[in-house]
């Protein structure tokens, strides 16, 4: 009974083991392909594109490819929302009357980074997971629900809509723009430089240069 116990409980040390590393090196994959971003999107685009191909081929899966929708946009209204309401952070900051405060002089020209309540990264793998889920799901015949895919459609687009408008009334009423299109880039002024450059030591003194 003993060994019984024994080569079991080895069997399950080397099956965690195994799932453990895989895990590891498939992260570590993963975290390479992060500055990568127009090749990832092109990737998702090429999938989403095979997806709806064999939607419309097969003419059935309505119902599968609903889902993958709802679901993108769900991440795709996550990704354009801040992960700090400004309302709620000022609110926060009213309250909040303990201790001393930082100057706030200049708050107009100072630097308020767009933190996403939903990262960029994370947005396109779970795209992507999800999209091929889907795909995978439309090989499968008992997931082929009849239904009248028309009306799914017209319920998808008024909802895009609706979630549409609200999240462009909440960027208008706060003030944020989820994208870098027409933001201040800041970069290294002159005066640094000329600073930089004056604080090293010249080779030569005066008096050297006038022996010269």
């Amino acid at each position: 009974m003993e060994t019984i116990e024994a080569s079991s409980s080895s069997s399950e040390n080397g099956f965690i083991k195994q799932k453990t590393s895989f895990h590891n090196e498939w992260r570590a994959y993963i975290d390479r392909l992060t500055p990568y971003t127009t090749y990832r999107w092109a990737a998702f685009s090429v999938l989403i594109c095979l997806f709806l191909l064999r939607i419309m081929l097969a003419q059935g899966w309505y119902i599968i490819c609903y889902f993958l929708g709802i679901y993108l946009l769900n991440m795709f209204l996550a990704f354009l929302t801040p992960k700090f309401t400004p309302s709620v952070a000022d609110e926060e900051e009213d309250n909040d009357d303990e201790g001393p405060l930082l100057p706030t002089a200049n708050n107009d020209a100072e630097f308020k980074p767009f933190i996403r309540r939903l990262p960029e990264f994370k947005f396109w793998y779970s795209s992507t997971k999800a999209t091929l889920i889907a795909l995978i799901c439309s090989f499968i015949p008992a997931l082929d629900v009849p239904v009248f895919w028309p009306i799914l459609l017209i319920y998808f687009c008024l909802l895009f809509a609706i979630t549409m408008r609200r999240q462009i009334q909440h960027m208008i009423q706060y003030r944020y723009v989820p994208f870098d299109f027409g933001k201040r880039r800041y970069q290294k002024s002159s005066s640094s430089t000329a600073a930089a450059n004056d604080t090293v030591p010249s080779t030569f003194s005066t008096n050297d240069k006038d022996n010269l």
